[in-house]
């Protein structure tokens, strides 16, 4: 059954325009046809086509439905934007079908957080865009809860602004190098050290990894350092393995 999005569904039995066009224009839906309609905030319900109109669709919500997406922790994944604009978009899309609560683009010194960091290779991103994204794979995943993508910020605002009850950095760098840089603490892999039912916090860095001195800072602010396996991910595929590891240990 085909699933539309109406964030006010609640109180307005009618559908946005754009999913209007697409229920009448494209799905060539009628009068008396069964939809699902989803408002983003762990709302689902089944409806019937009152008024099949192309801009002004009717509706009348027959009964609510459990929000089978819905999960029991939290996961807020902050990621340096990649240079190709199209692979953060997959990863935005894929780690929403998997199951991610925030995102947060973070730009430094490298709910979903896009960082900015010190070897990032995108400074810009269309929050638009990525809004547009996350709501076509819920609909695709069937999922009532919509993850927040949060605005671009510095890593040293992330390190501040966001917390949780287990707190991780994934790096590339061996434990010998970051001993030569005064850093003693060692990596373990993530699946190791994930609890179930928690509220988690990842940063992934960027194509050239976080710099040394991000590592150490963000370590001194509680984050633990990891790895995600024995190769070396691309940042995007990094996210993916990231959200999977949780979305599994989960299950």
């Amino acid at each position: 059954m085909t699933v539309f999005y109406a964030p006010e569904v609640a109180f307005n039995n009618v559908l946005p325009k754009e999913e209007s066009q697409h229920a009448i224009k494209v799905l060539r839906l009628k009068k008396g046809d069964k939809i699902v309609i989803v408002d983003g905030k762990g709302n689902g319900y089944l409806a019937e086509i009152l008024f099949p109109d192309s801009n002004h669709c009717e509706f009348e919500i027959l009964e609510t439905l459990p929000d089978e997406g819905n999960v029991h922790y939290h996961l807020h994944i902050a990621i340096a934007p990649t240079k190709n604009v199209e692979r953060f978009e997959w990863f935005v899309e894929k780690a929403t079908e998997i199951g991610i609560h925030e995102i947060t683009p973070i730009i430094g010194i490298h709910e979903i957080t896009p960082i900015i960091c010190k070897f990032s290779e995108r400074k810009m991103i269309k929050p638009e865009r990525l809004e547009k994204i996350v709501i076509s794979a819920c609909k695709q995943s069937m999922r009532a809860q919509f993850p927040v993508v949060h605005s671009l910020c510095s890593f040293q605002e992330v390190l501040t602004t966001y917390s949780a009850q287990q707190k991780f950095i994934a790096h590339c760098y061996t434990d010998q190098i970051m001993k030569e840089f005064d850093c003693v603490r060692k990596r373990n892999f993530l699946k190791n050290l994930i609890e179930p039912s928690t509220k988690i916090f990842i940063l992934i860095g960027p194509e050239g990894d976080f710099s040394i001195d991000e590592v150490k800072t963000a370590i001194e602010k509680g984050f633990d350092p990891v790895s995600l396996g024995v190769g070396r991910l691309r940042t995007e595929t990094a996210g993916i393995v990231a959200c999977t590891t949780v979305a599994l240990i989960n299950q």
